[in-house]
């Protein structure tokens, strides 16, 4: 028994939700125990114990929401004109109920339809014939074909009657489906009322010569509507005078029983078989194999007055020796004055058509048959939407792919097995190289668009980002790489170009774990649909134990082999399973997310329009203050530098180190500021000031051009100063960036290349930041600080020992032997091939050739390297450190 079917035994949807929410809180506090006992991170297992939580609740809540869902795809197709739809329901809960109700709903609908439809086919052929009929007998009296002879103007009165009494059976079709109505009661002898209605039937025109047999008590007297009870009577007999063969009788009987009092018509036709008594007085329910005329309304109508009347009518069986039909109607001799009784509910009314047609010409039933064979036309089916879609609705259309993507929830549980086995528990290195590359190439796959140049260019840029991590030990750089790496591949799969298309792109990413669940549950039906679920269990079974057996057989058999498998296989303590797993489920999903922004991007690369406005004052005095502050500020700079050291001391009291030092930031700052101010002015000039725009916006880049100048500049001279860091190389990479963002701007409003602008400044900073990385930045910046101190400068020794082993190298050759020992680290080394790292593996060889200067690496790494034990004590106090390390 499924998780949805185990809760249908429940018949109140409180309970149910009771038990769902109980089992999604004892799954969540489940998980979050046993991630806090291993040690897990909360940002890790916060996200999966939610997936987790709402995985269960989707499990639990499936079977409830079920009918709903069913009865959404039932009303939209309604909507369209089929009633077909029903809801399965297997429940006795609320929605249980309520999917009973929809499907009685359903039915009613269906019937109202299909009585439609066989109105119009009725009304139709009961038109036809008496018009035409009446049009050919008119028009050969008009064309002097035919004398215009009692016979033929009879004729063509009896056609005009028929027409009236079809327009009657629908004044009474009309009332009868308005509900109930009161009755005028009136005291009503039936004997007279019978012969009266007689007498004028008898009095119309009648080739077949019917006659008709009265027997009623003279002393009959009931009270009742008699108009209503007159519209009975008279159907009635019509009725049986159509299914009468010529010649034949029609006998009406009426007499007491009781408090009631009964009325007998009974005729020599065909009859009515028992199976079909019920149905003739459902609205147009004819029987076929009867020729003449009738709607199938007059039986309906009967039936209705009787139920005014509080009575019943049926045919019964006839009288012993005699044929034919025999109806009887049961009414009570006194119902109260105003009395007002609602028909029972009519029965779906039976489709008119040849089987079913009583009183059919046989070219109306011809008719009749061709409007039956005739299909409904037609309709679109209602496409079926889940609460996300509609969540999501126009803002982020669903791609239409009924089979799902099961491709890429495998790719994506690939990856996930990845970092569980590569990633978790070893150092940055090769497992973690593997895992970037394997989820960009996941992506980039599932990417929409592949014929996208700049997707391919992107993809190549993405693995090159993926480079450091197994290159350089320094995981700073490969961090910045990594989130370089995450920002290209989300421009580049979602195809934007604008600015706010790319921050819009970045905000879908984690909105696609919620936009993608219809997507997934689709691909995880097709992948355990089929009947193939157990096969594929039974494989992976057989082939773990394959692989554990054979594998722990040769590791004992052979050194080298088990040697390899310690490298290859992870540690599988419970605490170390239990962080895989975790690991591994939000690498999948992220990589899951990624894929489904790639195969369906939201539209969100929309060109911001631009609102020029209606005076150019109102966008260039701004402008123009901007650009004289700056005049003002780079007047300042010169003064500095044609004014010398002195001046500035004597005006600031600052040395210059101190003065450089104190703006950079805030120059840096103002680079950014002015870009947004350009981005804003150009979409308030109108197409007239284009060329006051280029010249005003002109000046503003180039003197930010020359702020940035200034800022590099004066960045050099604080490290000339104080020497090179991370932070400080960082920030001298980025503002050379923003130079060549600025000066990209310039040419932008020069030849229109602004829907270039946004991409070509992501490549340019994918490049910088690969730039930086390719020049191994830890062994630069201690290279640079060693030269320094070479020059007889000072230099910060305690930070050159923290930077990471990629700087080991540089500074073993340039130290003596103790001093690099001292100021470098024998820790990191590769533990597996999974954590196999270039820098690391070359800083740790580097430092092992130190053992053959007579420096015992292992008595510098076992004491704490600042205590006064420690051997390196005189060497700390030789090297002086520098307070500032920005």
């Amino acid at each position: 028994m499924t998780a949805p079917e185990s809760l249908a035994a429940l018949r109140s949807i409180k309970v149910k939700l009771g038990v769902l929410v109980a089992a999604s809180a004892l799954v969540a506090a489940a998980v979050a125990t046993l991630g806090r006992a291993s040690g897990v991170s909360p940002w890790l297992a916060l996200p999966v114990t939610i997936a987790l939580a709402l995985g269960v609740t989707q499990l639990l809540a499936s079977g409830m929401t079920s009918p709903l869902r069913q009865m959404t795809d039932a009303a939209r197709r309604m909507a369209a004109g089929d009633y077909s739809g029903r809801v399965l329901a297997g429940t006795s809960d609320e929605v249980g109920q309520l999917a009973t109700a929809f499907n009685q709903m359903a039915a009613d609908l269906a019937s109202v339809d299909e009585e439609r439809r066989g109105l119009v086919a009725n009304v139709s052929h009961e038109l036809r014939t008496p018009l035409a009929a009446l049009a050919a007998r008119l028009e050969n009296l008009a064309d002097g074909v035919e004398e215009p002879t009692p016979e033929a103007l009879a004729d063509a009165v009896e056609q005009v009657r028929r027409l009236s009494r079809l327009v009657a059976d629908l004044l009474d079709l009309s009332r009868l489906q308005a509900g109930a109505r009161e009755l005028a009661a009136d005291d009503v002898a039936v004997a007279d009322f019978l012969a009266g209605l007689v007498r004028r039937r008898e009095g119309w025109p009648d080739e077949r010569g019917i006659r008709y047999d009265v027997h009623a008590d003279p002393a009959l007297v009931v009270r009742g509507d008699a108009a209503r009870l007159e519209q009975l009577v008279t159907n009635l007999l019509d009725n049986a005078s159509r299914h009468s063969p010529p010649g034949g009788a029609v006998s009406v009987t009426a007499s007491t029983a009781r408090e009631t009092w009964r009325l007998e018509i009974a005729d020599d036709g065909p009859g009515v078989a028992p199976a079909d008594r019920e149905r003739v007085f459902e609205r147009f329910g004819t029987l076929a194999g009867v020729e003449g005329g009738g709607t199938g309304l007059g039986l309906a109508i009967a039936r209705w007055v009787a139920e005014l009347h509080g009575g019943r009518i049926a045919f019964v069986d006839p009288e012993p020796g005699r044929a034919g039909a025999r109806v009887r109607v049961e009414l009570p001799t006194g119902p109260p004055s105003g009395l007002a009784v609602t028909p029972r509910g009519s029965s779906p009314p039976a489709t008119p058509g040849p089987e079913t047609t009583r009183n059919h010409t046989k070219e109306e039933t011809a008719m009749t048959t061709t409007y039956q064979a005739d299909p409904r036309p037609e309709r679109a089916p209602a496409k079926r939407t889940s609460l996300i879609d509609d969540l999501f609705g126009r803002a982020w259309p669903a791609r239409d792919e009924p089979g799902g993507r099961p491709g890429l929830v495998l790719a994506a549980l690939g990856v996930g097995v990845l970092v569980a086995v590569a990633v978790v528990n070893s150092q940055p290195g090769l497992g973690g190289f593997c895992m970037l590359v394997a989820g960009a190439a996941v992506i980039y796959t599932a990417a929409r668009d592949r014929r996208d140049p700049f997707v391919y260019a992107s993809a190549a840029l993405t693995v090159l980002l993926a480079l450091p991590i197994m290159l350089l030990d320094a995981t700073w750089i490969a961090q910045l790489c990594a989130l370089a790496g995450v920002v290209l591949t989300t421009i580049a799969v979602t195809g934007v170009r604008g600015l706010p298309g790319m921050i819009a792109a970045g905000v879908a990413w984690p909105l696609s774990a919620v936009r993608g669940l219809p997507l997934l549950g689709r691909s995880l039906t097709r992948l355990t649909g089929g009947g193939h679920t157990q096969s594929i269990l039974r494989t992976l079974i057989w082939s773990l134990a394959g692989l554990i057996v054979f594998g722990l057989l040769f590791a004992s058999a052979d050194a080298l082999f088990a040697h390899w498998v310690e490298a290859v296989v992870p540690d599988w303590s419970v605490d170390s399973l239990v962080a895989r797993g975790f690991a591994g489920f939000v690498a999948a999903g992220i990589v899951l997310t990624g894929a489904y922004l790639a195969c369906n991007p939201p539209p969100v690369d929309l060109e911001l329009p631009r609102r020029p406005v209606a005076n150019r004052y109102e966008w260039l005095v701004p402008v123009l203050v901007v650009d004289a502050v700056f005049v003002v500020f780079l007047v300042a700079q010169a003064t500095v530098v044609f004014g010398g050291h002195e001046y500035l001391r004597r005006t600031t009291g600052l040395t210059y180190a101190e003065y450089v030092h104190q703006g950079f930031g805030q120059m840096t700052v103002a680079t950014l500021l002015t870009l947004l101010v350009v981005a804003v002015a150009a979409r308030k000039v109108a197409d007239r000031d284009r060329l006051l725009m280029q010249g005003a916006l002109g000046l503003l880049c180039v003197l930010t051009l020359v702020v940035v100048a200034s800022a590099l500049y004066r960045m050099h001279v604080y490290q000339q100063a104080y020497g090179h860091t991370r932070m400080r190389l960082l920030v001298e990479v980025f503002e050379g960036w923003l130079g060549l963002v600025v000066l990209a701007v310039m040419v932008a409003g020069v030849v229109s290349w602004r829907r270039w602008l946004p991409r070509f400044a992501v490549v340019t900073g994918v490049l910088g930041l690969l730039g930086l990385a390719a020049i191994n930045p830890d062994a630069w910046i201690a290279e640079r600080n060693l030269e320094r101190y070479a020059a007889g400068e000072e230099f910060d020794a305690r930070y050159l020992a923290d930077l990471s082993q990629d700087a080991t190298p540089a500074i073993i050759a340039a130290l003596p032997a103790l001093d690099a020992a001292c100021l470098t680290s024998g820790s990191g080394s590769d533990e597996d091939l999974w954590s196999w790292n270039l820098g690391r593996s070359r800083g740790v060889e580097a430092r092992q050739g130190l053992d053959g200067a007579g420096v015992d690496l292992g008595e510098l790494d076992e004491v704490y390297l600042y205590a006064s034990e420690s051997p390196c004590w005189e060497v700390w106090q030789k090297y002086d450190a520098m307070p500032d390390r920005m």
